[in-house]
């Protein structure tokens, strides 16, 4: 009977870390930026909106550059900002989905 227990923590234990190990990889080929964008998202309740980012005071981006402070433009459909959860749909031009620049 003990056998069986161990047995089924062994699996259980192989079958968690299966399922881990994709959000580890995923996890390990973010940049510093976009983690704690990830994290700050979570934590605050916050969603990226994209094209109503002022120049160079984006938070990440997505195409002509890598990321946080590097928009040469001002309302850029590629960049985003972080804002709390409903808060993008109320400004001109906001949108929750990229845009093309």
């Amino acid at each position: 009977m003990e056998r069986r227990f161990v047995t089924a923590k062994i699996l259980t234990a192989a079958i968690g870390l299966a399922a881990a190990a994709p959000v580890i990889a995923a996890a390990q080929t973010m940049t510093p930026t976009q983690q704690a964008n990830k994290m700050k998202m979570a934590t605050e309740h916050l969603q990226k909106c994209y094209g109503v980012n002022a120049i160079g005071r984006n938070d990440c981006a997505a195409g002509a550059h890598s990321c946080a402070g590097q928009a040469t433009m001002a309302r850029d459909p590629a960049s985003f900002v972080l804002l709390p959860q409903g808060d993008c749909e109320k400004i001109a031009g906001g949108s929750l989905t990229p845009g093309k620049a």
